[in-house]
């Protein structure tokens, strides 16, 4: 006799991140997608939408049994997923995992019975494995942090961090809006919010739980990329650790940790594209230190990481289903 599967469910399906959690969770040896919910395409096949899926699944975007499932996929606009949990009832035993940034911040981390983890493995694996619902990090947030917090766990950010970070079109969600057409996006680059982003605040939360008292600024530029997936981030600070130093520390707080790497040499993107992975490489340039990171913001930086949350939630390896293959061309 097989052993019974996970029942999970999947609220907002139809985007990008719902997506990929499918692609991932159809292939996940302990996990049956009991419902797929999508309020505009309710009815349609999943593959109707997400057409690579044609022959992976029969799954039709419906919304039931949610008091049968054992674990939520909250993959709803921001505001949505504290409107869906106030309005829905939900068994006790289950767990969530919320990729929106409804619950990201320590002044929003409760609703109902649940306290939501900030979900970073890399930052707090324990307390993950411990609770019963996670607010998955942002993208941008995702990759900064796995950047720099080896050194505010060394509390020695004490000087400006200046970082630039260009994403993939995926970004900006499946929702059209002006700079998310593809001709005004293709052979074009543009900034945005800058300074002013709001994955900054996680970010300044994250490093004062490893440096309390942290005074640093946080000088951010994101950017809008011509390429469909990924982000590629450039972080430099004044440092008076040598470069060995430097990669000894990062190389030593990411020991335990299966999906971040440091690179002796210079990284890409495609290294990690249609990856759970995040690569990192470290340069002493004069006094500063420049790192830089990549990951695929879909993957690590949403539905992935989401999946390896879940995977340390059941108490399951953290790797689980999560073994991709880079794009590479």
């Amino acid at each position: 006799m097989k052993p019974l599967k996970t029942k999970v469910g999947i609220i907002g399906a139809a985007g990008y991140t719902g997506g990929e959690l499918i692609r991932l969770l159809i292939n996940h040896p302990n996990i049956e997608i009991a419902f797929a919910q999508s309020n505009s395409c309710a009815g349609r096949k999943v593959v109707d939408v997400h057409t690579d899926l044609f022959g992976e699944t029969e799954l039709i975007f419906s919304f039931s049994k949610l008091m049968e499932i054992e674990i939520l996929f909250l993959c709803s606009s921001h505001g949505e997923a504290k409107e869906f949990l106030t309005t829905n009832k939900i068994s006790a035993h289950t767990k969530i995992i919320d990729l929106s940034q409804d619950f990201r911040l320590n002044e929003n981390h409760t609703i109902n019975n649940y306290e939501f983890v900030y979900g970073l493995p890399e930052l707090n694996k324990i307390k993950i494995m411990q609770t019963n619902a996670v607010a998955n990090p942002g993208c941008f947030a995702t990759v900064i942090q796995l950047a720099i917090l080896p050194l505010a766990k060394k509390k020695i950010l004490t000087e400006d961090i200046h970082i630039n970070a260009t994403t993939g079109s995926t970004g900006a969600g499946q929702g059209l809006i002006g700079t998310s057409h593809f001709s005004w996006r293709q052979n074009n680059h543009s900034t945005y919010k800058v300074f002013d982003h709001q994955h900054l605040n996680e970010i300044r939360e994250s490093v004062g739980q490893l440096q309390p008292n942290c005074k640093t600024k946080i000088n951010f530029i994101p950017q809008r990329g011509t390429f469909t997936r990924g982000i590629f981030c450039s972080v430099y600070t004044p440092c008076k650790l040598s470069e060995l130093e430097i990669r000894n520390l990062f190389l030593e707080y990411y020991a335990e940790h299966p999906f971040v790497f440091v690179s002796e040499k210079e990284i890409d993107l495609k290294q990690v594209v249609n990856t759970n992975k995040c690569i990192l490489h470290i340069e002493k340039r004069d006094e500063k230190i420049v790192i830089t990171a990549v990951i695929d913001n879909l993957l690590k930086g949403a539905s992935g990481q989401a999946v390896q949350n879940m995977n340390l939630m059941m108490g399951w390896e953290e790797t689980v289903g999560l073994k991709l293959k880079a794009l590479a061309f």
